[in-house]
């Protein structure tokens, strides 16, 4: 009886051990399947040319008359929004730790702040032609249209919007988790506001602030929502792609030259990133301490964040008037036909019912397959070299940016049964977004006590059992977090998508680029406050579930 307890406490470990390596070959699967081979495809092409392999396209595409500029211009407008968008977050999140406004105001203000996250970014464009071209809302409020919007200044303007809030959620987490009473002490110590505010604020976010400046780079680099409709004879590196693959003439040789120039910048970022984190300050533990009385610094915070926010809220206002109105701004008459007329045009609730079921399967998928590479790194006992596996392929789906997925997806599953499946449209999204969920669930499952399985595996339980009764529940909330992180992200993305969905599976943001050819804007507002209030209907049923478990 003994020998056979032995031996059955023996192969438990042996079956868990055996469960674990098919689980990370099924993640590794998926990802040489879906990233690695479609990237390396990708490569090839871009050296492929009528007499062989060679470096001819590269000099083709670098060559070509306006590629250096456009590139030249994308690097100058993406930095200065990094600067700026930086340093407005940084006024934000500082107003909301350090400041003594209302708790209401600040929570508005943080609330406010990321509501552009859940618009896809080609509307922004729309939203700012409408709001400071000749005939915009704000443009007739002014009297007179304040800068061009076709150019540097317009695709400036809607990188702002597009990565304040991605920038804002970043420093204001690393501000909530430094230590107050440092403040205190240079207080003591007879500092000057200035020196009390650059060693207790400043200093220790330095690193935090200079991740925020690669990530907005990174995110305005790589767009193409923004430029798709406000780039004008001011090209950016997003356009030349997009024209390279899906223009009047398209040149796959070059366009993939063209996404692998892409690259550049953002490994370079990626890179600049994980060596930034040496230099992160890192506290034992945090105290809380109520913030020095100084009216005129809460005056000042409070009305210049307040002003940011509704300048930065300000443009998205034509979105829910331009629809209600006859003909914008000729015949001023409310009007419902607009909002009508999109509910009863079939087409167009296809395409939304086609944004849904995409949304909802990548997040359901997308939170599996999180979870699955989260356990094999954060809960086994595999070689640290299988685990540093998923690590990398987390650290370069961060790098890869959606215009290049979607690039290598069209040409290596062109002409096969995937191309222009619903299938396709939800793997991509799934590789694209893997990053961010992943890490979320590596950290929550690190977190857990690590005695769980070995307790369960002594009272009978299998591996498996373990999970599902034990560890998932426990980690419900940040599968809520990932599946809603998959969802509103695949209700807004266009880069990737635009060149792998077809007549058949358009989904609203492809959908708002085709309508954008015929002028249709009064439809392209109204599927955006779609976009909008679905998302925000997202975030509100997780929300409720998560109070209520």
């Amino acid at each position: 009886m003994k020998t056979a307890a032995m031996t059955l406490r023996k192969a438990r470990p042996a079956a868990r051990e055996r469960e674990l390596k098919a689980l990370w070959g099924a993640v590794l699967l998926i990802f040489l399947l879906f990233l690695m081979i479609p990237i390396l495809r990708l490569f090839l092409q871009s050296f492929e040319t009528e007499a062989g392999l060679g470096l001819a396209n590269y000099g083709a595409v670098i060559g070509q008359r306006g590629f250096l500029q456009a590139f030249g211009n994308s690097l100058a407008v993406s930095g200065t929004n990094a600067l700026l968008t930086t340093a407005l977050a940084f006024l934000l999140a500082y107003t909301i730790h350090y400041t003594n406004i209302g708790k209401g105001w600040k929570k508005l203000l943080g609330t406010a702040a990321v509501v552009p996250m859940l618009l896809p970014t080609i509307t922004y464009g729309f939203a700012i032609i409408y709001s400071f071209g000749r005939q915009g809302l704000l443009t007739q409020l002014f009297g007179r249209q304040l800068f061009d919007i076709y150019g540097f200044w317009g695709l400036l303007l809607g990188y702002m919007i597009y990565t304040f809030p991605i920038s804002f959620l970043l420093i204001s987490d690393a501000m909530g988790y430094t230590d107050k009473k440092f403040l205190v002490v240079f207080r003591v110590m007879g500092d000057s506001p200035l020196r009390t505010f650059t060693g207790t604020v400043l200093r220790p976010l330095l690193g935090t602030l200079a991740s925020s400046f690669v990530q907005c780079f990174f995110l305005s680099f790589t767009d193409y929502g923004i430029p798709a409709s406000l780039s004008g004879s001011y090209e950016v590196i997003a356009t030349v792609l997009y024209n390279e693959m899906l223009g009047s003439i398209p040149d796959f040789a070059q366009g993939a030259v063209v996404a692998v120039l892409m690259l550049g910048p953002s490994v370079i970022s990626i890179a600049f990133l994980t060596w930034l984190e040496r230099y992160n300050i890192r506290y034992n533990q945090t105290s809380e301490i109520e913030n020095r009385k100084s009216p005129i610094r809460d005056l000042f915070c409070g009305i210049s964040s307040t002003a940011v926010i509704l300048g930065l809220l300000s443009v998205f206002a034509v979105i829910f008037l331009v629809p209600f109105i006859k003909e914008w701004p000729y015949r001023m008459e409310f009007t419902l036909e607009h909002v009508t007329g999109v509910f009863e045009n079939p087409q167009l609730i296809s395409v939304y019912r086609n944004s849904l079921l995409v949304a909802f399967l990548t997040a359901f998928f997308g939170a599996l397959l999180v979870y699955g590479a989260a356990l094999v790194t954060a809960r086994s006992q595999l070689p640290a070299a299988m685990k540093s596996v998923i690590e990398s392929i987390s650290l370069v789906t961060n790098t890869i940016p959606g215009m290049v997925i979607g690039i290598a997806f069209l040409l290596i599953f062109s002409g096969t049964p995937l191309q222009n499946t619903f299938f396709l449209i939800i793997i991509c999204n799934i590789v694209h977004y893997f990053s961010t969920p992943f890490l979320m669930m590596k950290g929550s499952l690190s977190k857990m006590n690590a005695s769980w399985e070995t307790t369960a595996q002594l009272m009978g339980d299998t591996w498996l059992r373990t999970i599902i009764r034990i560890v998932t529940p426990n980690a419900f909330r940040t599968l809520a977090e990932v599946f809603r992180y998959y969802f509103v992200n695949a209700m807004v993305t266009v880069s990737a998508v635009i060149f792998i969905a077809g007549a058949r599976t358009m989904v609203i943001t492809t959908k708002i680029k085709e309508l954008q050819y015929y002028t249709r804007f009064n439809e392209v507002f109204v599927l955006s406050i779609l976009i909008l209030l679905t998302n925000l209907a997202a975030r509100g049923i997780f929300a409720l579930l998560l109070k209520k478990r």
